[in-house]
């Protein structure tokens, strides 16, 4: 049985390129859901997911598709996980769909992830994307939604500093037990 940890933090703080080079070093990840929502709805015309009724449980959904799939190896990583949606929803201001609440009950029931959830901290920066359409301020404020959402369910944040990638990536590792690959290089 794999080892699953949850990565997050608010959008812009660097989560992606700390993901891609663990998937590189061969860290099992399991993407988040939030970007291929927004996508998708851009696809059909829609530019502001985020005043969908459905737009929270349609990432809580497809979190739960990803993740119900088995783990690759001894230890997996996920992009975000439903509590990220939860905060979502509370930034929002949109209600908690039943599918979201009754999956974070099984969730914390089940034990799916490791208690130490790593948490990327922002950069100081942002840099926006079609997705990612949020100031520096608001990405701010969402982050204090994050670390109350996994703290009042008990999760302990192990905060990954604005450091230069590579050592992010390092420590990224070392906290998940998984070592770097000889070849690759995180940089």
């Amino acid at each position: 049985m794999a080892r699953e940890f949850i990565l997050t933090g608010a959008p812009g703080a660097g989560k992606t390129v700390i993901l891609r080079a663990l998937e590189a070093q061969g860290v099992d990840v399991v993407e988040e859901a939030a970007t291929d929502v927004i996508a998708l709805d851009q696809g059909r015309g829609i530019e502001e997911s985020w005043r969908r009724p459905e737009f929270i449980s349609d990432i809580a959904r497809l979190q739960l598709l990803r993740a119900a799939r088995p783990a690759s190896g001894a230890v997996r990583v996920a992009d975000r996980s439903l509590m990220c949606t939860l905060a979502l929803a509370e930034y929002l201001g949109h209600p908690v769909p039943e599918v979201l609440a009754e999956s974070i009950r099984s969730m914390l029931a089940s034990g799916q992830y490791e208690r130490q959830v790593l948490f990327v901290e922002l950069l100081g920066f942002i840099t926006n994307t079609e997705a990612r359409r949020i100031s520096l301020a608001d990405s701010m404020r969402f982050e204090r939604f994050h670390v109350e959402a996994y703290e009042r369910f008990g999760f302990e944040l192990v905060r990954i500093p604005a450091l230069p990638v590579n050592q992010r990536v390092a420590m990224v590792r070392s906290l998940i037990g998984h070592p770097a690959a000889a070849t690759m290089n995180p940089d």
